[in-house]
């Protein structure tokens, strides 16, 4: 090779270097251009995606919570607009000192912010003086109403802004709120709301209906938030969640909630329940119990469960309703028929009745109802059978679950498997219920056999539709007894009321007749085995309805261990609140009181000095009951002369004779009284109502310097 040739590669070696490079180079470029035109990508990223993600934005539509309805649309839960208090800090967005986007003047904002949130100036100033660019105030910056929004805005305290949000509210505060339930809202980092849950009750139980769907806005726009001229807008509209009608009605929810709170107040009671049922239908106008809470703020939270669905209890004399549908169903119940009452034997354990035991001697079955005697309810069972009483306890729906449209419901338990277990099953001990079970079986003695099933939900309706998504009616459940039957049991239980030995007496309500069933249960001791004693330690309760003879509305009342007053008895605290709120009901619900015969006055004559058997002939035809003290022919003096008495009334005749008390069982202490004052006796009294015991006994000769004790009681203590 020659050496021209050899010089001339030597000068051009680096260009041909050079071109190889930029040719390589440009290869490469044109390969990885041409893979994006084709591709789209890089690095797995989508281009176009990346794109338009610098210009779009998106706005979340949020979407509101169904609300909870009573059966009259009054509103029970619903969301509310809300705001959230924020604090702009950055100095750098403040870009005219005449128009500060930033706090410029933390001590002034402070001091004026303190006025409407529940933070002190010192507080909110150390949050002011925070090195963030922004900052929030806690939870007592959230959930502010629009009225204070407004307020704060007026004062144009520059940095401050607010957020809107939606917040669930419940404006009747203490509203049957185990039943309601309340909700729990998630929050991001931003802290917005991005999910609303149902913690208890019907928010819970039907979170998928009261849940809404959010919706969205998207948009483009540039750097500096404008529409870009080309940009597109995309809306998805929020769906709003389902709304919920219950049952309840606000205005008996709110008789129960008051009888309640001034019961609970009085008497400090551990638990109460108290339920309003539709007897036709099985819809339940009321539900409530103590303790209870503020859904808004969980204030009082400390029982999650719903007593009134979920818990099981012993339930007592009230029990009875049930067994004595069953024996009339059979035909082995005979008002007429007479036991000996005190105790009753069952193998080597004694069933006794309520007064220790002591019973009343023999009585009228008719009056075993009336005193609640065990005894009375043991006999029962053996002329029934215990396998066909058993066979009607499955029938009146206990030992299984209703089926109420409510979360988390208990069966109870028949306890049935050992003689004595039978014996006391019938007089409601040892046998667990719900309340629930309780109000379902009830309705087969109101409704004329037919039970109905109870339910809280009316309807489910979507408001952005208008559509009816599901809507309950009545049902039937079972017929455990016919309707004479049914009519029979109803004749009882009002004679529980109007009886002058009658333990429902103090249930009686101006105007209505009520029939119904109270209950004394004992309280299992879970530490020491056995029951509980003492005169608090029962469940006291009762179950009535009204009118007796077409009952429209059952009310069941249940207050387990309230501090009573000495001497006074657990049907009390308990009356106070089923007599209130089954009279307003009846009235609200324009329900005719019955018609109530006015007992015409009678003018009593001065029969002194009259012969005694023409003074009590005069006494009888005039409408009233004489009363003779004394085995003398004249009458030396009487208990009213002249004066206006109640047809019926007893008038007491003193005679000229040797004297002797009579038997003063179930008489007032009126009555009681004329004949101490007219006999010349010291008296003495303990209690109220009608007498039960007498220090003299009936037929014993007086001297006139006696002391004469009487103890009068309202009705009995039961179990």
């Amino acid at each position: 090779m020659s050496v021209k040739i050899i010089r001339a590669l030597k000068q051009n070696w680096g260009a041909y270097l050079l071109f190889i490079v930029f040719g390589a180079l440009f290869f490469a470029l044109l390969t990885r251009f041409s893979t994006l035109q084709i591709t789209g990508e890089l690095e797995g990223v989508d281009l176009a995606a990346r794109a338009q993600s610098q210009y779009e934005r998106e706005q979340i539509l949020e979407a509101e919570r169904g609300k909870i309805l009573d059966t009259n649309g009054e509103v029970i839960a619903e969301d509310a607009q809300t705001y959230k208090l924020v604090a702009v800090l950055d100095e750098d967005l403040t870009t005219n000192e005449d128009n500060p986007q930033h706090v410029d003047d933390p001590e002034k904002t402070a001091e004026i912010l303190a006025k409407y949130i529940d933070l002190s100036e010192e507080e909110i100033l150390e949050r002011l003086n925070s090195d963030k660019k922004q900052i929030e105030f806690g939870s007592e910056g959230k959930d502010i109403p629009l009225e204070f929004k407004m307020k704060i805005e007026k004062e144009e305290l520059p940095g401050i802004l607010f957020t809107p949000s939606l917040k669930r509210f419940y404006p009747n505060g203490i509203f049957s709120s185990h039943l309601i339930g309340f909700t729990k809202s998630e929050e991001n980092e931003e802290g917005r709301t991005i999910k609303t849950v149902g913690e208890m009750g019907i928010e819970q139980s039907l979170n998928k209906y009261l849940k809404g769907t959010d919706g969205s806005l998207k948009s483009q726009e540039d750097a500096s938030d404008f529409l870009l001229p080309t940009g597109k807008k995309s809306v998805v509209e929020a769906e709003d969640g389902h709304d919920v009608y219950l049952t309840l009605d606000k205005k008996i929810q709110t008789f129960l909630e008051d009888a309640m709170s001034q019961v609970a107040d009085e008497y400090s009671p551990e638990k109460m329940v108290g339920v309003v049922v539709n007897v036709k239908t099985g819809e339940i106008f009321a539900m409530s119990q103590r303790p209870t809470f503020d859904p808004d703020t969980r204030e009082g939270l400390e029982n999650w469960l719903n007593d009134i669905v979920e818990s099981t209890f012993e339930p007592g004399s009230s029990f009875k309703t049930f067994s004595l549908a069953a024996a009339i169903e059979e035909d082995v119940f005979d008002p007429n028929d007479a036991f000996e009452s005190g105790t009753y034997q069952v193998l080597d354990q004694t069933i006794r009745d309520h007064n220790y035991g002591a019973g009343w001697g023999t009585i009228s079955y008719l009056e075993g109802v009336q005193r609640s005697s065990n005894v009375a309810f043991a006999y029962l069972l053996e002329k029934m059978g215990e396998n066909t009483f058993e066979s009607y306890l499955k029938a009146f729906g206990f030992g299984s679950k209703t089926g109420v449209d409510l979360p988390n419901e208990a069966a109870g338990n028949i306890l049935y498997n050992y003689p004595v277990e039978k014996v006391t099953t019938i007089f409601g001990q040892g046998t667990t219920v719900t309340p629930l079970q309780m109000i379902q079986a009830e309705t087969a003695i109101a409704n004329d056999g037919k039970m109905m099933k109870p339910h809280v939900i009316s309807k489910i309706v979507d408001p952005n539709t208008g559509e009816t998504v599901h809507e309950s009616e009545p049902e039937v459940v079972g017929e455990p007894i016919s309707k004479e039957t049914a009519e029979q049991v109803r004749d009882v239980l009002a004679s529980t009321v109007t009886s002058e030995v009658g333990t429902g007496q103090p249930f009686a309500i101006q105007g209505y007749d009520v029939a119904g069933k109270s209950g004394q249960a004992q309280i299992p001791d879970l530490d020491k085995g056995g029951y509980m004693t003492g005169q608090d330690n029962y469940l006291f309760s009762f179950m009535g309805m009204a009118p007796a003879d077409d009952p429209e509305l059952i009310v069941y009342i249940a207050i387990q261990q309230p501090t009573l007053p000495e001497g006074e008895l657990g049907s009390v605290p308990v009356s106070k609140v089923f007599n209130p709120v089954m009279l307003n009901s009846l009235k609200y619900l324009n329900i005719e009181s019955a018609e109530v015969p006015s007992k015409e006055t009678v003018e009593v004559q001065d029969l002194v000095g009259e012969n005694v058997e023409d003074a009590k002939v005069s006494l009888e035809q005039a409408g009233l009951t004489p009363v003779v003290l004394g085995d003398g022919s004249t009458v030396v003096d009487q208990s009213s002369s002249e004066t206006s008495l109640l047809d019926g009334e007893r008038v007491v005749l003193l005679t000229d004779g040797d004297l002797s008390i009579p038997d003063l069982t179930n008489w007032s202490v009126r009555d009681v009284t004329k004949v101490a004052m007219l006999a010349g006796l010291e008296l003495s009294t303990s209690g109220s109502g009608y007498a039960t015991n007498q220090s003299i006994k009936a037929d014993t000769p007086l001297s006139g310097d006696e002391q004469l004790m009487v103890s009068f009681k309202t009705h009995d203590e039961e179990t």
